[in-house]
């Protein structure tokens, strides 16, 4: 559980360190138009399996470069910021709660993927544009320490209503909103559930019912938990957690000893649906190798190795999906969710209110 490729694949969705992976090519041409090195930006746990990248380099013809740039708020932030001067050619790792931000920025430019018919149309939040790709999704529920809950008799929580109850008083730790991905997909999923007019009411009565808030999922999860590995080691004392429908799978897979069951649960009624998606930079040097992939991004191959090396589920559609996944960590059968245009509209307002009414 300390090798860094779990402390990524637990995550999911872009949080913490991991080891470089991925080829590099700083003797080609790279920046110019005939360069044969594409190189991809994104958060901190992009994953793939070396044998999968090198067949894509070959059949291609291009070296991948890879520059891993903090989490994923920071990784879009920056890339804005560069976006005259882009540090690379592909950006991998917006995901739904920043899209509009990445978009209305002028981020991307245009391009239609091949095999863009074999992605699931939910997942298609650009069409029509096609200035960002699908590329995977998860998501952001309350873990639960199943040992815990047993030793104490008591049932886990279930929803977003449960965890405001007096049973479940002082054990719940999630992470900040404005500094945190999953913090914010938790508030955006309370904002789905009790609307406009209710979900500032539910997070006064998680806030009295003792709810803990730390910067971000590493320390919620590995320091504040009870239920992970890491969690254990530190004498955690919350058992319950804002993660991933796919942290309990990642829990058994790196389990050392491997356990025959997960230790942990996943509160089916507390999940927020999380896209990501890949675009190609705009002014981009390479961009016929930033096409190229994405392109293979999208292929079967890429998507069916990605849920073991970053913990998220395949968008394309008859993509295989792990057994442990199915047995451990199935995704969520009705997630909260809200339309690309209303989180672009009220994002920034509820971060702002929350952080008044919950840090405050």
């Amino acid at each position: 559980m300390q090798n860094k490729t779990f402390v990524a694949v637990a995550v999911g969705l872009g949080l913490v360190a991991l080891s470089a992976c991925g080829s590099t090519d700083d003797k080609g041409a790279e920046g110019s138009a005939g360069s044969t090195t594409v190189t991809l930006v994104s958060h901190d746990s992009w994953a793939v399996s070396k044998s999968v990248l090198a067949d894509f380099e070959k059949e291609s013809g291009y070296k991948v470069k890879v520059l891993k740039d903090g989490d994923a708020g920071q990784a879009v932030n920056k890339a804005i910021l560069t976006k005259d001067n882009p540090q690379g050619d592909v950006f991998f790792g917006v995901d739904n709660t920043l899209l509009s931000r990445a978009l209305d920025n002028g981020l991307f430019q245009p391009y239609e993927a091949k095999g863009l018919e074999q992605v699931d149309a939910r997942y298609q939040l650009d069409a029509g544009k096609h200035r960002v790709t699908p590329v995977d999704y998860g998501d952001i529920c309350v873990n639960y320490d199943k040992a815990y809950f047993a030793g104490h008799k008591l049932a886990p929580p279930a929803s977003f209503d449960d965890l405001v109850k007096p049973a479940y008083k002082d054990l719940l730790v999630t992470e900040n909103a404005s500094t945190s991905s999953p913090g914010l997909g938790f508030l955006l999923g309370t904002a789905a559930k009790y609307g406009d007019g209710g979900w500032e009411g539910y997070w006064k009565k998680l806030k009295a019912n003792g709810v803990k808030v730390v910067d971000g999922w590493e320390q919620a999860y590995n320091e504040e938990f009870s239920g992970s590995a890491g969690g254990k080691k530190a004498k955690a004392d919350r058992p319950l957690v804002v993660s991933y429908a796919s942290s309990p799978p990642a829990e058994v897979i790196y389990g050392d000893p491997k356990p025959s069951a997960a230790p942990t649960g996943v509160a089916s009624g507390t999940c927020f649906r999380q896209i990501e998606f890949a675009g190609l930079l705009s002014n981009a040097s390479a961009d016929k190798g930033g096409k190229a992939l994405i392109d293979f991004l999208i292929s079967r191959k890429f998507q069916e190795d990605m849920p073991l090396n970053m913990f998220v589920y395949p968008v394309v559609k008859g993509a295989a999906v792990p057994a442990e996944f199915t047995r451990y960590g199935p995704a969520a059968k009705d997630p909260e969710t809200l339309a690309p245009a209303k989180i672009a509209d009220r994002r920034d307002q509820w971060v702002k209110s929350w952080t008044s009414l919950v840090l405050k």
